[in-house]
Formats: C-alpha cells, structure tokens, sequence
C-alpha cells in the first residue's frame, strides 16, 4: 500500500471531517476578529457602517473560504502549490506594471473596485511552494548547496518584486518565513550564519548609502530608520504617528479609560488609527490588562498551530503549518514592535484586527490550510 493510499484509506471522509476540524482554534480566530470590529466600532465614533461592518463582511467570507479550504484534502494542495506559486508571481509581475499607486506605493490591483493586494498571497504561496519542495526533496539533499540554491531563489524573486513596490515590511516577512520553512526543514545552521553575516553588512551597506547616487532606499524609507531612533526630531513630521501612538498607550494605564473613551483615537490625535495603529486604541481603552489579553489569544493561536504540526506526520503539512504560524507571528511581532517605538514603521496590519481585506483574507486562507492539513493527518 503506496503512503498515498494509506492516506485516503485512514482519512474521514463526507461529514465526518466537521469532527476533526480544530474548533478551538476557530473560536480564538473569531473572538480576535470580535475584538477587532468592537475597535472599528469605537473608532468611528459609534458608527458600525464605516469600518466595522465591512470587517465583519470580509471576515465571513473568508470563514467560509476557510472551511471550503479545511474541506479539500491536504494533498491535493500540495498537488496545486507550484500553481499557487506561480499565480501569485505573476500576480505581482501584473502589480510592477499595471498595478494602482496610493500613498507613493505601487502595491494593489482594482478588481472590479475591490483592492487587492497580491504580494500577501505571496506569503502563504511561498510557504506551500517550500513545504512541497522539501516534502519531495530527500532529506539527505537538504543541505547541499545546489538544492539550498532553489528556495532560497524561490524567495529572493518575489521578494525583489515586493521590495520595488516598494514595501520594506512584507518583504522582510517572506525572507523570514522562507528561512523558518528551510530551518524546519533541517537545512544546515551554517547557511544561516553567512545569511546573518550578509544581512549585517548589507543593514550597513543600506545606512552607509544614504545621499549617494547608489542610494538603496527610498528617502521616506529613511526618514523612518531615523524615526525610529529618535521620534522626537521631528514631532510634527515624520515622528509625529509613533509619539501619538506612546501617548495612547501610555495613557490607557491598568485598565483603561473605557469602551470609546479613547481620546487620541476619538480626537483623531492618531493618524491611520484603523488600519496598522489599532492596537493603541485598544491599549487606551482597554488598558494593559486588554492588551495582555489580546496576546494571550494571539499566543493561544501559534500553540495550536505548533502543536498541530507536531501531531501531524505528513512532511508537507508539517513545513506548511510551521510556515503558516512563521507568518501570522511576524505580523504580530512587526506590528506591535512598529507601534511600540521598538521598530521602524513599515506598514504591517495587526492580523485579524486592522482594517482592510486582502490581509484577512489571506490569513484565513492560510488557516483554512492548517485545517485541512488537521483533519487529513494520517491518523
């Protein structure tokens, strides 16, 4: 009997898969989403048509994408990864020339009045795409060079597309997440020193290039290193977003000030407060104690996830849900970092709780994923 066949033959199949969907996980999901519309809401003054409701309609669809995806048996994703890979490529490819350009960037394409943005379904594409290459890969490959060379151009490729839009942020988080996917996978630790040790030149190579005509990035990219480092050059400028944000934050003490109490969100003290800054207006109304909450759900997320992949002993499901996990904490880790002074604003959404569609969708795709790959494990 081939692994294939003993896959179909211990697999639940018809109805029988609503039992082995990881129901927990699915609550935390939606109790984070929760939380995030109850901050739409109070953003906007009480108003849930402005960004609340659209949320809750995005994130329906997406649930139910996430089940239709859970439905699917994982090996016929891992069947399709080399396509989804491709597509999303090409998506980015249509996105350099044909793309729309708000605020100086060149990331979204209209579809039909809908924004999209195909540099996130790069995220879970390069996971699956890595995932199925080690699962067919022999591990006794795994660290040769001339197979160490495929990955990492199945990274960098997309990532220099994602890096001219430009958007520093998600391109970090490709490199990242394709470098846990290959340490997942076993590739040797000394692959990763000399990529520590190029990342560390290059970092000086990027300051050190500031004002000359090989300068390698944009100057409002600049201007936001020099934020980071000190906010208070410029408090009416470009520091002006993260010295709101430390007010915010700080304001909201233990407990808070209380459900739309908010006065840098409400007095519209913080700018982009909906989307990539939604956390401070949480901190602010909801105190430390609903801060810690919130991570403490986020945290109940990657223990599912890494518990999962432990479980599970299909390889491919495995690399794909380490993938999958490797991508939602960067956008936690990133985004909280950006507002808390820690890291330089680079526009990453907190998942599940900023405004907007093409991140939510994504994700819940990219659980949808995890689920499938939960209910068709062999057992």
């Amino acid at each position: 009997m081939s692994f294939l066949e003993y896959r179909l033959k211990l697999a639940p199949s018809g109805i029988a898969k609503v039992f082995y969907i990881q129901w927990a996980l699915i609550l935390v999901i939606v109790a984070i989403a929760a939380i995030g519309w109850l901050m739409l809401y109070s953003i906007a003054g009480g108003d849930m048509n402005e960004w609340a409701l659209p949320q809750m309609k995005r994130f329906a669809a997406g649930l139910v994408l996430l089940f239709v995806i859970a439905f699917v048996p994982i090996w016929f994703w891992r069947s399709m990864s080399g396509a989804a890979y491709l597509t999303a490529f090409l998506l980015l490819i249509v996105v350099h020339f044909f793309g729309e350009v708000g605020k100086g960037a060149q990331r979204w394409i209209d579809l039909g009045g809908v924004a999209f943005q195909p540099s996130e379904l790069m995220k879970v594409t390069l996971v699956m795409a890595l995932a199925a290459y080690y699962d067919w890969l022999d591990e006794k490959k795994v660290s040769r060079p001339l197979w160490v060379i495929i990955p990492v151009l199945l990274i960098m490729v997309p990532t220099y597309l994602v890096l001219k839009q430009p958007n520093l942020g998600t391109s970090m988080m490709l490199i990242i997440a394709g470098a846990g996917v290959m340490f997942a996978a076993g590739v040797s630790l000394w692959y990763f020193g000399v990529v520590g040790l190029l990342g560390g030149g290059g970092i000086a190579a990027v300051m050190l290039s500031e004002g000359t005509p090989w300068q390698l990035l944009r100057d409002y990219q600049y201007k936001r290193i020099h934020t980071f480092l000190d906010p208070s050059a410029d408090p009416l400028g470009t520091g002006y977003n993260i010295i709101q944000a430390k007010i915010a934050l700080g304001s909201g003490g233990w407990a808070g000030k209380g459900f739309m109490q908010g006065t840098q969100s409400r007095l519209n003290f913080l700018p982009e407060k909906h989307t990539d800054f939604i956390f401070t207006t949480l901190g602010e109304e909801f105190g430390f104690v609903g801060a810690i909450s919130l991570l403490a759900l986020y945290t109940l997320v990657l223990v599912f996830c890494i518990t999962a992949a432990v479980q599970n002993k299909d390889r491919f499901s495995q690399l794909l849900i380490i993938g999958v996990a490797m991508n939602f904490f960067l956008y936690l880790a990133v985004n909280l970092s950006m507002v808390m002074g820690m890291a330089p604003v680079v526009g990453v959404p907190l998942p599940l709780l900023s405004y907007g569609g093409s991140a939510t969708l994504v994700i819940l795709l990219a659980f949808g994923l995890v689920q499938s790959a939960i209910v068709h494990r062999p057992r």
